[in-house]
C-alpha cells in the first residue's frame, strides 16, 4: 500500500483537525484526551530536546487512513507510542504494521540525534480484558494484543501498571504495558520502572499537565520503590 506520510508540527497544523476527527471517531469519550494535550505535546517538541514528540498522518489517494503519535524519551532512549489509529475502511491491509515501521524509523533517528547508537526500546499501553463490556470489545482487545505481539512486542509480566488520571475523576486506569526491545532480550523490571518514570514525567506531567502530587500518588501505587518522580 503506497502511503504519503506527513508530520504535524506546532507551526504547521494543516492536517491536525482532520486527524483529530479520526481520533474522536475511533475512541469513546471516556478514554479521549483533550485536544490541548496534543497541542502542548507539539509545543514541547520544539522546546524539550533531546526529548521529542511526533504526530504523523498517513494519506492514500488524498484520504486520511492513519494517525500515529509518539514521544521519544531521551533519558531512557525509548519511544512511547501513545496512539495508533487507522481508518476502518483500510484495516487488514498491512496498514497498522506499516504505521509501526514508519514511527520506529523516526524514533531511531531521535535516538541517534540524542547521541545513542540505536534505540533501546518502544513502549505502549493497551487496555486489559477486564475493561471490555461486550463480545465485540473483547474480540477487538484480543486482536490488538495479537497484532502487537506479531510486530515484536511482548507484554510485561509481574508489573502492575497504572495510567494516571487523564480526566478530572481522579481515577487511575490499570493497563497492560507492551514493550519491543531493539536487538536485545526482554528488559529487567528495574529498566521497565525507569521507562515508566520517564513516561509519567514527559507525557503525563509535561504534556497532560497532571499535578505532581497526583502523579506521585499513582506512581507509588505501582509495585515500585516508594519514591518521588521529581527528585
Amino acid at each position: 500500500m503506497e502511503i504519503t506520510w506527513k508530520e504535524v508540527s506546532y507551526i504547521n497544523q494543516k492536517n491536525l483537525q482532520e486527524a483529530l476527527t479520526l481520533y474522536h471517531d475511533s475512541f469513546p469519550i471516556e478514554v479521549r484526551e483533550p485536544e490541548s494535550v496534543f497541542l502542548q505535546s507539539l509545543r514541547n517538541a520544539e522546546t524539550r530536546l533531546p526529548n521529542q514528540y511526533h504526530f504523523l498522518v498517513g494519506y492514500k489517494d488524498n484520504e486520511l487512513i492513519s494517525m500515529v503519535t509518539a514521544h521519544y524519551l531521551a533519558d531512557v532512549n525509548t519511544g512511547f507510542i501513545v496512539y495508533l489509529v487507522t481508518n476502518p475502511k483500510s484495516r487488514s491491509k498491512g496498514l497498522g504494521a506499516q504505521s509501526l515501521q514508519v514511527i520506529e524509523h523516526i524514533l531511531q533517528e531521535d535516538s541517534t540525534a540524542a547521541g545513542y547508537e540505536s534505540l533501546d526500546a518502544i513502549v505502549l499501553e493497551t487496555e486489559t480484558p477486564e475493561m471490555v463490556h461486550s463480545e465485540k470489545e473483547k474480540d477487538d482487545c484480543l486482536k490488538r494484543t495479537n497484532f502487537f505481539m506479531r510486530n515484536g512486542f511482548y507484554k510485561v509480566k509481574d508489573f502492575l501498571y497504572l495510567q494516571p488520571p487523564i480526566h478530572d475523576d481522579g481515577v487511575d486506569v490499570p493497563l497492560h504495558l507492551f514493550i519491543k526491545t531493539i536487538g536485545k532480550q526482554e528488559l529487567p523490571l528495574s529498566e521497565v520502572r525507569r521507562i515508566v518514570k520517564a513516561m509519567y514525567v514527559e507525557k503525563y506531567y509535561h504534556a497532560n499537565g497532571i499535578e505532581k502530587e497526583v502523579l506521585n500518588r499513582s506512581y507509588n501505587k505501582m509495585n515500585v520503590e516508594k519514591s518521588s518522580l521529581f527528585y
